[in-house]
């Protein structure tokens, strides 16, 4: 297991955890955090052992965005540069990871920190964590994806309020608007969170991540294409000894066991 400045990474039972470990300054993103948690993502979708990927944070807060007091915002280099080069390969790996990603979030996820939760596949919460869109409080647009992902979980107009305003969003609203899977006491979130993950790493990890696929691409492609797309991710599963042993299980009214290399 790689040893990371910024970050604490943990496997277990098929689950690795990725924790942002920058507490004292809410896990606001510097650049060493963001080559990190780049490297990682890279390692867990290689990881043959690794079944579902839980993005976390340490102490009160998920993640208070860009590091303002990083060289990467002191007036001297591109913002559209770091964004190519530091944000855009993070939120690509993540949404590109042929595995699950749930992320934990406690506290305030603002901006980046926000960009960083929705690339997520799916979010749980703690009672008392907010999102906050904040880029326009200082005059700029959103960016890490968040232009790409909000509208897809709220909706065009309902996302242009949230970006333009920037007004935080507590986690009971969050839920109700869909950026949130599920709302847990702030003390109980992160064993809920690993619950939650071994949950989905009991499951098909194959099919899990062509359903990943196939959902991506379904928000996108004409239903035609759609369903020919659904067919062949079906043929690759269908062929896979996760089916068989679906069925097996099925027929022997058992719960089925998936395996590494199934």
């Amino acid at each position: 297991m790689d040893v990371y400045e910024t970050l604490l990474v943990r496997e277990l039972d098929g689950v690795l955890e990725i924790r942002m470990n920058r507490p004292e300054v809410l896990n606001a993103l510097n650049r060493t955090l963001k080559l990190e948690l780049q490297s990682a993502m890279k390692a867990a979708a290689r990881g043959r052992q690794v079944r579902v990927v839980l993005l976390s944070a340490e102490g009160r807060g998920f993640c208070a965005g860009q590091d303002l007091r990083d060289e990467e915002t002191d007036g001297r280099r591109s913002i559209g540069e770091s964004l190519r080069t530091l944000y855009n390969p993070l939120v690509e790996a993540m949404l590109g990871m042929p595995k699950p990603i749930v992320a934990a979030v406690q506290g305030v996820a603002a901006g980046a920190g926000m960009s960083l939760a929705l690339a997520a596949d799916m979010r749980l919460m703690g009672e008392g964590a907010t999102f906050v869109a904040a880029f326009s409080r200082i005059g700029l647009v959103p960016d890490s994806g968040l232009s790409y992902m909000l509208p897809r979980l709220v909706g065009l107009g309902r996302a242009m309020e949230i970006a333009m305003l920037a007004q935080p969003i507590g986690a009971v609203e969050a839920e109700r608007l869909g950026l949130s899977n599920h709302v847990f006491p702030d003390g109980e979130l992160h064993e809920a969170a690993l619950d939650f993950c071994r949950r989905l790493a009991d499951g098909p990890a194959q099919a899990l991540g062509l359903t990943k696929k196939a959902l991506q691409r379904g928000l996108e492609l004409p239903l035609r294409q759609a369903l020919e797309y659904e067919a062949a991710l079906q043929e690759l599963a269908g062929h896979a000894g996760e089916y068989v042993e679906g069925v097996a299980a099925f027929k022997e009214k058992r719960k089925p066991v998936y395996k590494t290399g199934d």
